[in-house]
């Protein structure tokens, strides 16, 4: 079984989550915390496999936590609780090691398949908030910026955004492990991304992917 901290400052929601979980038996819930000062100081006492965090919360917003929580257990997985609006933090919340963003209004299955999927290594993004991004990127990004990526790390970055695995980008286009995670590394470099998920937003931004 998964287990998870929940950081929300909303005692209501986190509570509800909770009870949900318990009933479901899906996900053991550790502990809840009201903002990231109170996560940080539940993280000396428990090892959580991941971390539900929300993004606004009093004395140490979800980013801030991310970062000193991720300090202190580098193997955790941060899978982000998000609210409309949010969408101006999102690329924060990616560059401090999030690895996937779920609407609170989302029903519980998709929640429990985003902690799956987030817990085996994968990332999520909710296509609603995809969409929402989508858009936003559009108004701001009229013209497509020159991205200095090669046809070959094109190439491997539209497989990055189908969610393949080094391994399963090297059997598909015939090279070695080695090489795709060469290729990889200097994606990343030029991109500035840290991760998949920065990655994903990133070649949305300049229309190097549809949805």
């Amino acid at each position: 079984m998964i287990k998870i901290i929940i950081a929300d400052d909303h005692t209501m929601f986190r509570e509800s989550i909770s009870k949900m979980f318990t009933m479901r038996k899906t996900v053991e819930v550790l502990a809840e915390a009201s903002n990231g000062v109170e996560l940080l100081a539940l993280l000396d006492h428990f090892s959580p496999d991941m971390v539900l965090m929300d993004i606004a919360m009093p004395e140490m917003d979800g980013i801030e936590a991310t970062k000193k929580a991720l300090a202190k257990q580098p193997n955790l997985k941060i899978l982000t609780l998000s609210s409309f609006g949010d969408e101006q933090y999102y690329f924060q919340m990616v560059e401090a090691g999030a690895k996937g963003f779920v609407l609170k209004n989302a029903g519980l299955s998709e929640l429990e398949m985003a902690i799956k999927e987030v817990a085996k290594g994968g990332s999520w993004f909710s296509s609603e908030l995809l969409q929402k991004v989508i858009v936003n990127l559009s108004a701001k990004n009229k013209k497509e910026d020159e991205t200095g990526l090669t046809n070959r790390e094109m190439e491997i970055l539209k497989l990055i955004c189908e969610n393949l695995t080094n391994e399963q980008i090297a059997e598909k286009i015939h090279l070695s492990c080695d090489t795709v995670k060469w290729h990889r590394n200097n994606i990343l470099s030029k991109t500035g991304c840290n991760n998949a998920i920065g990655l994903l937003i990133y070649a949305i931004k300049h229309k190097l992917v549809k949805i």
